[in-house]
């Protein structure tokens, strides 16, 4: 998912679940700085740089891809964007290196998602913006791994994008180019991808790189084969997803507002949609790069308040000038991230796979 979903959705579902503007923004904004808090920019604020969420491209261009290098790489992503569905997933014949990475498949409503959330209750609002992020990349980023992976991650030519023009429904093959700086062109239906390398454990097969931009995009439809299941052809239908993303954040968040009193898998509320469903469906199903600008003004029609645009600077200073570090926006954002990674990598550790390595962290769910 893109900025849109994450920094300006996510403020109209945790707005819709209780909280107040303040709040909302906080929560929102922790969710966006979950893609931009790297090893680089915590290091340039003196911050713990093993609390990174993300690696920019540069990073992983110089990533290791040995054993060590591995794990830190899965650390990140499967704690934050690739929440592994089930870490004890069985399929025949298969070996146990095979497995490991299986395993690792993302995927909405597994074991995983409820301890996230629950690891968040009674902790900050930046934990919650963490969480939300977590579960909202379940739903978009679904068959993906957070690991590098050619057997599990790379994708066939066999790739069409559905589209339905004038209420009907068509098939386009998807022309995919290696050119990060060229945005997509959605008219032509020519999308940037990773460049296809063999080698199993190439960054380039690292989550959904090689299916480019199209797991981020709420209004694609599309199939294709996977890597994963033998390449054998799958549908992905992201409007659907991404409204069930957003109906189950607002459930997730009722749960740790304390609106409601427990939290389980597989539940949305879909009360919104019957007030709002019409509205949400048009921002999401639109075709368009980005849709910031569409939920930005349904976010600030239900608040009657202005959005401020999302700042990576806003928070530094602060966490740089004061020596009460943990009491600071950053601060606070650090310690929930730091036990997000800290709880994925202990159960997938837990689970007998080393492609996390081990963590160092303890906590406690309730």
């Amino acid at each position: 998912m893109q900025e849109d979903f994450h920094y300006y959705a996510t403020y109209c579902a945790a707005l819709l679940s209780g909280y107040s503007h303040k709040d909302s923004l906080d929560i929102c904004y922790s969710a966006q700085f979950v893609d931009l808090c790297s090893k680089t920019l915590l290091t340039r604020i003196h911050a713990p740089a093993n609390a990174a969420t993300t690696q920019l491209q540069l990073e992983m261009m110089d990533a290791r891809t040995d054993i060590l290098g591995l794990q830190d790489i899965t650390r990140i992503w499967a704690s934050f964007h690739f929440l592994p569905r089930d870490l004890y997933a069985a399929k025949e014949k298969r070996t146990k290196r095979y497995m490991n990475k299986f395993r690792l498949i993302c995927g909405p409503n597994g074991d995983l998602l409820e301890k996230t959330v629950r690891l968040a209750k009674g902790s900050s609002l930046q934990h919650t913006g963490i969480a939300m992020h977590v579960l909202a990349d379940t739903w978009a980023h679904t068959y993906f791994a957070g690991t590098p992976s050619l057997v599990i991650n790379n994708i066939d030519w066999d790739f069409f994008e559905i589209i339905t023009e004038n209420g009907i429904e068509t098939e386009r093959r998807v022309k995919f180019r290696h050119s990060p700086s060229s945005p997509d062109d959605l008219e032509k239906g020519i999308y940037t991808n990773s460049l296809y390398q063999g080698d199993e454990n190439s960054i380039m097969n690292l989550g959904h790189g090689r299916a480019g931009h199209f797991p981020d995009y709420s209004f694609a439809r599309y199939r294709y084969v996977p890597a994963w299941d033998d390449y054998k052809q799958v549908i992905k239908d992201n409007p659907s997803d991404y409204v069930k993303a957003f109906t189950q954040m607002i459930y997730a968040m009722k749960f740790l507002n304390g609106s409601i009193d427990e939290f389980e898998k597989d539940r949305y509320d879909t009360s919104v949609m019957d007030k709002y469903g019409d509205r949400i469906k048009q921002i999401i199903t639109k075709r368009q790069l980005l849709a910031s600008d569409d939920w930005k003004s349904f976010g600030e029609e239900l608040s009657g308040e202005t959005i401020e645009a999302f700042d990576i600077h806003k928070y530094q200073d602060e966490y740089i000038k004061t020596s009460k570090k943990e009491e600071t926006f950053i601060g606070k954002f650090i310690k929930g991230a730091t036990l997000q990674k800290g709880m994925v990598t202990e159960e997938i550790s837990r689970s007998k796979n080393n492609l996390a390595g081990f963590s160092m962290i303890t906590h406690q769910i309730t």
